[in-house]
């Protein structure tokens, strides 16, 4: 009950104040604010994951797909002078022997660590950031997506299915550098993003999946694996949510990124207000 009459009290106090007053909080932290807002519209979309029908491997359907609202998304990577922003403020781990470049794309982060840069932005500036999720991001990549199935192996041998699928994406074409690159280095998609599909690939908040083809077409998920996240670049890939140097395994197929970046997507939810001033309610 009393918190309850803070809380009003606060959201009154907020209402009468002066714009002035209004404006001062939160303040934001100096972030990439370069965000393009893209409308929704129909794309092509294959899903992630692996699919099988009768019991043997399946190539995930095509189909066509749309997002239910536009969507808002950092038209560059984050950078690690960004990041190392969110560490000196306690709000993400300091990773060893990684980015120290400030203004190229911070890499050699994992989808927790990239979270958790989430997290800390999205207090700092009462907007949501997220990760992507595959679909988001297919959709965003635009021009740069590349949406070609790889070679299906009989599971029997899961060696040579690895040999089949390390050979077709080493034969696509490959950035040449290894490491991070300026900003545009790689140009942009026709969405205006910079850098989509470079030698940086993008962690998204999509699961890994198991799902079974029916003869109608439809897919049913029999397994879900959230410690797995989907990565997208040069071609899509799954790694282990705690990986950070894609070099070292981390359950990825076929050729691993060359790097583990990402860039977020922003939402302005008008909770996020509530929340702030909840919270400073109960630091009274």
């Amino acid at each position: 009950m009393l918190l309850a009459m803070k809380i009003k009290a606060a959201i009154t106090a907020a209402v009468l104040a002066s714009p002035i007053a209004l404006t001062i909080a939160p303040v934001a932290p100096p972030v990439n604010s370069e965000i393009t807002e893209i409308a929704a519209k129909p794309f092509p979309y294959r899903p992630a994951g692996d699919f099988s029908r009768d019991g043997r491997p399946a190539e995930a359907p095509l189909r066509e797909a749309r997002l239910a609202t536009s969507i808002k998304i950092m038209n560059r990577q984050v950078t690690a002078g960004e990041y190392a922003r969110c560490v000196d403020d306690g709000g993400c781990p300091k990773i060893p022997h990684a980015s120290t470049i400030a203004d190229r794309p911070m890499v050699g982060v994992s989808w927790r660590d990239a979270t958790a840069y989430a997290e800390w932005l999205t207090n700092k500036t009462g907007l949501v950031h997220r990760l992507p999720t595959d679909e988001e991001w297919v959709f965003a990549a635009g021009d740069k997506d590349r949406d070609e199935p790889l070679p299906l192996v009989d599971p029997i041998d899961p060696a040579q299915a690895w040999i089949a699928r390390y050979e077709a994406e080493a034969n696509r074409a490959r950035p040449g550098a290894l490491d991070p690159q300026p900003v545009g280095t790689f140009g942009r998609n026709d969405n205006g993003l910079q850098d989509i599909g470079g030698n940086v690939w993008e962690w998204t908040n999509t699961c890994f999946l198991r799902m079974t083809l029916e003869p109608t077409g439809a897919a049913h998920v029999t397994n879900t694996n959230c410690g797995v996240r989907v990565v997208q670049g040069a071609h899509r890939t799954y790694m282990t949510d705690f990986i950070r140097d894609p070099r070292t395994g981390g359950c990825a197929a076929g050729v691993p990124p060359a790097n583990l970046g990402f860039r977020l997507v922003v939402e302005d939810k008008g909770w996020q207000a509530l929340r702030m001033i909840v919270a400073s309610v109960n630091r009274l």
